[in-house]
């Protein structure tokens, strides 16, 4: 397995970056008004704890930044951040009206990796981030997953497994990217054909507490069911229909049609509250 080495893929990037970067606090840096700097337009984080920014300002206002910031100059004037987002919040947070900083010209292609590489070699970065800037590096800037996997230290199958949880429901996305589920929970779900199935899987999940190998069971269960139905041509206006109330509805919808034209629609529900909560989307309590 590859070692995770912060500041690899940097390095790679632009060669004597980190040596300048761990050399300048020593020289005290060239300090760079807060309000000259504007934020990194590639940021791959959207998250940031409330709570860890707040001890590192809190460092920060005993110890003063051990390690500047980079930053690059725009033509109309002031700076780009490119690597240190954290620390220019806790900065701000802190009070401060400068930060050490080193200024380097840096075309956008490679700003943009300079910025996705730092952040995913962060043990922090959730999962749909992270996956979102293997993503980034892949479509914009045209990376393989062998390239991304030699840039930030991680096994190719790694990446791949990352970004498929970009496949899966934007709200199921949201609920890895808050932490109410794990990145295991997510691969356990993709296994479910339909994305309504999967929203109502993970819902359920989340609110029974499952563990990932709980919710694997579950899962297994599903499409055992699934499977053992004797299948059949099935227009495609019909299954169009039934994703689409999956969607609205947020469980498993089978639409049987009869031979006279008549049928039935059956809805699936996975405990007394799913079941109310169906109930109560179609306005019956």
């Amino acid at each position: 397995m590859h070692r995770k080495a912060l500041g690899k893929g940097l390095e790679a990037l632009i060669p004597g970056a980190m040596t300048e970067t761990l050399e300048a606090p020593r020289s005290g840096g060239r300090g760079v008004a807060l309000r000259l700097i504007a934020p990194n337009p590639f940021q791959p984080r959207t998250r940031f704890d409330d709570s860890t920014l707040k001890e590192l300002a809190d460092s920060i206002r005993e110890t003063g930044i051990l390690q500047p910031v980079l930053l690059r100059p725009v033509p109309e004037g002031g700076y780009q951040l490119v690597v240190g987002e954290r620390r220019l919040r806790a900065a701000q947070l802190a009070g401060l009206e400068t930060i050490p900083a080193i200024v380097r010209e840096l075309e956008d292609r490679e700003m943009l990796e300079f910025a996705i590489v730092e952040n995913v070699q962060r043990e922090d970065l959730n999962p749909i981030d992270e996956a979102k800037g293997y993503q980034a590096l892949a479509t914009r800037v045209g990376l393989t997953h062998d390239e991304i996997s030699k840039r930030v230290g991680k096994h190719r199958t790694a990446i791949t497994n990352a970004l498929r949880l970009l496949g899966l429901p934007v709200e199921v996305q949201d609920m890895v990217s808050r932490g109410t589920l794990s990145a295991g929970h997510a691969r356990a779900l993709l296994s479910l054909e339909s994305s309504g199935n999967q929203l109502a899987t993970a819902r359920y999940v989340h609110s029974k507490g499952f563990s990932v190998r709980r919710t694997e069971a579950l899962i297994n269960r599903k499409l055992r069911r699934r499977h053992s139905r004797p299948s059949g041509a099935r227009p495609p206006e019909i299954a169009e229909m039934e994703a689409r109330l999956q969607q609205r509805f947020a469980t498993r919808v089978i639409i049987r049609n009869g031979r006279k034209g008549n049928g039935r629609i059956e809805f699936e529900y996975y405990s007394r509250e799913d079941l109310e909560r169906l109930l109560e989307a179609w306005k019956v309590v």
